[in-house]
Formats: C-alpha cells, structure tokens, sequence
C-alpha cells in the first residue's frame, strides 16, 4: 500500500501548476525590479538622434545611478553631452510618444542661445559663451531655430543630434526644458542592430 505524506504527495499535478505558476511569478516579480532598479530596454524611433541612433535601434538605459540617487534622496543629474531617455512632458494616452532620447546640453542656471546655425551656453565659468558641440562627437550642423533661454531650476536642457530642420523635438522648441524628475537614466548601450552594439 502506498502512503501519502502531505495533500501535494496525492495530487501532483496540483502540485506542478502551483510550481510553474509561482516560478512565473517570479520572473515577473525579478522582471520588474531590474526595469525598475537596474536597467530598461528602449526602441529608438524617427530620426531625430541620427547619425548617432537610428530608428530600431535598441538601447539599455542605466537605471542604477538614477536608482542610487534616490536612496540618497537627490536627484539624478547626468553629464553634459550624456545621451538620456526620459518620459515625455508632454506624453498624451495614444497621441505621442511616452518616453524620448535625447542629449544633455546645459543644467540650471546657464544660458543657451540658438542663433545663426550654432548652439552657445553661457555660464559662470564660460561668460563669453561656449559650443558644447565641439566637446562632443555626434551632433550634426547647423543647428536651426532662433531661441534664448535660460535653464530653471531642477530642469535639463537637451537637444537632439539631428538639429536641421524640425527632425528634433526638444528643448530649442514645443518640448521645453525637461524636470529631473522625468529622466530614466543614461544610455549605456545599444544591443542591436547585432553588427552596431556599442557603448556610451
């Protein structure tokens, strides 16, 4: 005669759908926390990032120091000329899209002007004015549009690399300068095209 310890001894295959079903669980629960905490993955769309990113292209965004930042109850502030993905301000349910990459051109405080093709910052440390285009490789010329702003607090300044025409909607235009808050994190990689992949 064959004895049953436990109700699971008796009915395996319960047993088995319970164990898929927790293991299940599981992955969703670790899924969540590494999007959340870690990383995410992103799909580049349009053409406003080129020659630097391409539409399909995907990336892997660095959520540890944005993660880190608010342990330590402060906020994330990234490198100038550090390629990020961020929600958009503007994101409507099914009318634009929720999340943008773009890069970091000036921080609180400082003064940008759009003038005769070129991008300049104005700071404390720069009175005369600078182009950071020229400390970073990947942002094409000229730059279009007429505009002057001085950068709020708690805020970026960021811009697309393809700056020709109206390819990139950002903080020279509609979209306006971006909250910490919204920041995602740094682009720490593109995965694919497989023949692409790449650091940043």
């Amino acid at each position: 005669m064959e004895l049953y310890r436990t109700y699971f001894d008796r009915h395996r295959t319960q047993r088995d759908i319970i164990n898929v079903g927790l293991f299940l669980l599981a992955v969703f629960i670790g899924t969540m926390l590494v999007n959340t905490f870690f990383m995410q993955s992103f799909r580049v769309e349009g053409r406003s990032m080129e020659s630097t990113l391409f539409t399909g292209d995907r990336l892997v965004v660095n959520r540890i120091p944005v993660t880190l930042s608010k342990i330590q109850n402060k906020d994330y502030v990234p490198d100038r000329g550090q390629i990020i993905v961020f929600k958009n301000p503007l994101y409507q349910q099914g009318a634009s899209e929720e999340y943008i990459v773009k890069r970091v051109i000036a921080f609180p405080g400082e003064r940008v002007v759009v003038s005769d093709g070129t991008l300049t910052v104005y700071n404390a440390a720069h009175p005369q004015g600078f182009h950071p285009d020229d400390q970073i490789k990947g942002p094409g010329s000229p730059t279009s549009g007429n505009s002057d702003i001085t950068v709020t607090d708690g805020s970026l300044y960021v811009a697309g690399d393809h700056r020709e025409d109206s390819y990139s909607l950002d903080s020279r235009n509609q979209l306006g300068l971006i909250p910490y808050y919204d920041v995602i994190g740094p682009v720490g990689a593109r995965i694919y095209p497989f023949n692409q992949i790449r650091t940043f």
